[in-house]
């Protein structure tokens, strides 16, 4: 949709009124705690306050939120349309993600922010939400491509990340863990979508601008819920500021896409060329599920379902980790009850391993650390503290009533602080800041405690929970066993640890960490 002179005369306007206001706020945020609620400032709202807190903007709401009794309305600029109810009440989270869930969708603005993604599963409501859904579960529920994944991430842990660490160790140079990571869950995810391994991690380390492509839909998808949109639309069409990062991160992604489809189907000639059953094992991928199927025809949404599946697989597992290992380096309790846990199993392996191994590195199946309850603890608790997906959207249809007797109205936007909620005293107690693994145990130790979906909101809740939830699981204790198996982590002092502006919760200046081997 165009935008009329009068418009852009108004977002003028409006951006001269903002410019010295975001100054000051964000001079004086700089020294003083914020107030209770965000000032509303005359014309522009409460927007000068939001840009200036954009940069730690999950702790600026979780302050807020602590101060507000877990709730608060904002406005932006007249005429803007910008009407904001901001929760972290766990009640009120049950209300919008599975009590009303047809009441809050995501809306229309929320596919026009990720339009990358338009038309997939990620952008959509009500009743292709749910067609791509069964589809979806479909796909994950193969037990051939559940193997594959399985098999592609013990190869990736095995001969791609330990043989990283294990040289790391032995030259003690500090390096990103993020940055590693990033490359490994970027193959480790695009290997099963499209039968084909990109080769991040790989002795070659081949630019990461595909996986920075993707980092800057998420970051300039935080600037675009933060501003009008009719501010946004009229940066892209002008090619400014962070809309013209993000036009060059699209044409990045999908020639990414092009490229790896024209790659899997050279890779795969060859075998259909030979004999049935060859093609077949060589095509036990996502894509394969997609490209036969009339409903996925049109380019563009098979374009944007496979970026959808990179992005929804790459940014669970590859934020999260980085935390863990964070939390993990700081906690050396926490190490050694893992270590604990894994002792039994390492010792069978040993036991019956063959004698020569050139890394003597032991690396755990995924059925043996499915029954770890401790280890499952640790990770619930980052991310519990450190959600990937921090902050959620969603759209009021009708006009409706809070369980904590907000009401809201139809067009209002509302955003859910999944950052904050484990953060509140009142859900979580006295502790909340603290990393503590054993919240999530029963008294025995033996197995975890039952938190409902709308007080762990990780992987989403009500008719919208995560597909891939069991698989992030699986691939993330993988990768913590071996690692904390076979290393001992060192975090390297002095660093600034604290989230970037964005859509998830990625480190602003990575992780920079030292790895020791274990003497065993």
């Amino acid at each position: 949709m165009s935008i009329s002179f009068s418009q852009e005369l108004l977002i003028c306007t409006l951006v001269l009124l903002l410019v010295p206001l975001y100054f000051y706020i964000k001079s004086t945020s700089r020294s003083k705690n914020p107030a209770v609620l965000p000032r509303s400032w005359p014309i522009v709202g409460v927007m000068p306050s939001l840009l200036a807190n954009l940069h730690n903007l999950h702790d600026y709401l979780t302050v807020v939120l602590a101060g507000s009794g877990h709730n608060f309305r904002a406005n932006g600029p007249p005429g803007t349309g910008m009407r904001f109810f901001v929760t972290c009440d766990p009640e009120n989270v049950r209300h919008i993600f599975t009590t009303n869930h047809a009441n809050f969708p995501k809306g229309a603005e929320f596919a026009m922010i990720f339009d990358i993604m338009r038309g997939s599963f990620f952008t959509i409501d009500g009743e292709p939400c749910r067609r791509q859904r069964a589809k979806i579960q479909s796909v994950l529920s193969s037990p051939h491509l559940l193997a594959r994944m399985t098999a592609c991430c013990l190869d990736k842990v095995e001969n791609g990340l330990l043989p990283v660490f294990n040289h790391m160790a032995s030259i003690g140079t500090p390096f990103d863990m993020q940055g590693l990571i990033t490359r490994f869950v970027f193959d480790l995810t695009a290997t099963p979508v499209f039968g084909v391994d990109p080769g991040l991690l790989s002795p070659d380390m081949l630019p990461m601008d595909r996986a920075v492509a993707m980092d800057t839909v998420m970051e300039v998808a935080m600037f675009r819920h933060a501003v009008p949109a009719s501010c946004w639309k009229m940066m892209r069409r002008l090619n400014i500021g962070p809309e013209r990062k993000l036009a060059a991160a699209h044409t990045v992604l999908r020639g990414f896409i092009t490229e790896m489809m024209e790659r899997r189907k050279q890779e795969n000639e060859p075998a259909a060329v030979g004999n049935e059953g060859a093609a077949n094992s060589s095509s036990v991928d996502i894509l394969s599920s997609y490209i036969d199927d009339p409903d996925y025809q049109d380019d563009g949404l098979l374009r944007a379902t496979l970026i959808n599946y990179m992005i929804a697989g790459r940014d669970t597992i590859g934020t999260t980790l980085p935390w863990v290992f964070y939390n993990l380096a700081q906690n050396p309790r926490v190490v050694a009850l893992i270590r604990n846990e894994l002792s039994p199993i390492a010792s069978r392996k040993a036991a019956a391993a063959a004698t020569g191994a050139a890394s003597n590195m032991v690396v755990f199946e995924p059925e043996e650390t499915r029954p770890l309850a401790y280890m499952k603890a640790a990770l619930y608790e980052s991310l519990r503290l450190y959600p990937p997906g921090p902050i959620e959207r969603k759209t009021v249809v009708a006009d409706d009533v809070m369980p904590s007797g907000h009401e809201v109205h139809a067009g209002d936007t509302l955003f859910i602080s999944l950052h904050s909620i484990g953060r509140m005293e009142g859900v979580w107690g006295k502790d909340c800041l603290e990393y503590n693994p054993d919240r999530w145990l029963s008294e025995d130790g033996q197995k975890l405690r039952y938190v409902p979906s709308h007080k762990f909101l990780a992987f989403n809740s009500g008719p919208r929970m995560c597909l891939g939830k069991d698989i992030a699981l699986m691939q993330m204790k993988t990768v913590v066993a071996a690692v904390v198996w076979n290393f001992d982590v060192e975090l390297v002092q002095g660093q600034t640890i604290e989230p970037k502006p964005s859509c998830i919760l990625q480190m602003k200046n990575g992780l920079m960490l030292k790895i020791k081997k274990r003497e065993m």
